[in-house]
């Protein structure tokens, strides 16, 4: 247990207002926020010793206005750094060390359709850039293509636009992010070349999710789904399209913070709170075999039967 004083309580709670006043990309809602963060320090509504529990309260706090999922404040066991977005990188790094770098499984399935698993995380691009592409480059020469992003919880914005790039046939712009630092957007577009093979825009693609695939994989799927380039399968995904930052506010304690929210070019819109909504709704233990099917169907002009 990681012991918090009452001296270091205040503090704690002061400075994550101030962090949601200047950089939350909903400034009327940061209002919101920080008076009831006060509100409740004041009542005495987080006098606990503890800085997990701590975390959960000020969290609970934190999304009962708008229920945004990007916004925290995260407990870490191991003391953190000072340093902006110090706090989850050393953490990302080991499981990019221990996961293939961020591509577990590639496997060829019956019929010629391959399966590639990306897990845990999309993970940065400087990082994960040559295993991504070694993965990508195999499943091209499938016939159909099944990405499960069903144990993806997200990561790196330029990753997603890195894996569609493999998924497409011509350089297309698949969002746009709105940052309120600057009051600017930035649009994000696929690549027009890529290392090695691509799968290219036109043979049968299909991406599994869970009710645990989150941020920058949600992106994945509701890119390629809004394009009308890849059918989803599996379930309702959690809902957070919005970018987010970490500062380290205790040695044990991250205000995770979003700066920025999504904006899709075709729906106008994000899949914030709502998921993406499958097109072939299951649950996510039956995803892989229903895409399988729906693959082996479409690979044979088959009529589809219920899976």
């Amino acid at each position: 247990m990681t012991i918090l004083t009452k001296l270091q309580l205040a503090p704690v709670i002061d400075e994550t207002a101030r962090l949601l006043t200047e950089h939350y990309v909903f400034p009327e809602i940061a209002e919101q926020l920080t008076g009831l963060l006060q509100r409740r320090l004041a009542q005495g509504a987080y006098d606990v010793d503890d800085a997990e529990e701590l975390a959960r309260l000020v969290t609970t706090d934190l999304q009962s206005v708008n229920g945004d999922r990007h916004l925290s404040l995260k407990h870490h066991t191991d003391p953190v750094p000072p340093k902006q977005g110090a706090a989850n990188l050393a953490a990302v790094r080991r499981e990019f060390d221990t996961s293939l770098g961020g591509a577990p499984r590639v496997e060829l399935l019956d019929g010629g359709v391959a399966v590639l698993e990306l897990a845990p995380m999309l993970f940065p691009l400087e990082w994960a850039a040559e295993p991504l592409s070694a993965a990508l480059t195999l499943a091209a020469r499938a016939q159909a293509l099944i990405v499960d992003l069903r144990a993806n919880r997200g990561g790196d914005p330029d990753t997603v636009a890195f894996v569609c790039s493999y998924l497409l046939d011509k350089r297309t712009h698949l969002n746009t992010m709105y940052w309120r630092a600057g009051e600017r957007s930035e649009q994000s577009w696929s690549l027009p070349h890529v290392p090695g093979a691509r799968f290219g825009g036109s043979k049968p693609l299909y991406v599994l999710s869970s009710d645990s695939t989150f941020s920058a994989a949600e992106e994945l799927a509701y890119d390629l789904q809004q394009l009308g380039r890849a059918v989803v399968v599996g379930e309702r995904t959690r809902g957070g399209a919005h970018p987010r930052e970490g500062w380290t506010v205790h040695p044990h304690l991250e205000a995770s913070i979003p700066v920025g929210r999504a904006i899709n070019p075709v729906s106008g819109t994000n899949w914030e709170g709502t998921g993406v909504q499958p097109d072939i709704p299951c649950t996510a233990a039956d995803s892989l075999d229903r895409a399988h099917a729906l693959a082996l169907a479409r690979l044979n002009d088959l009529p589809v039967t219920a899976v």
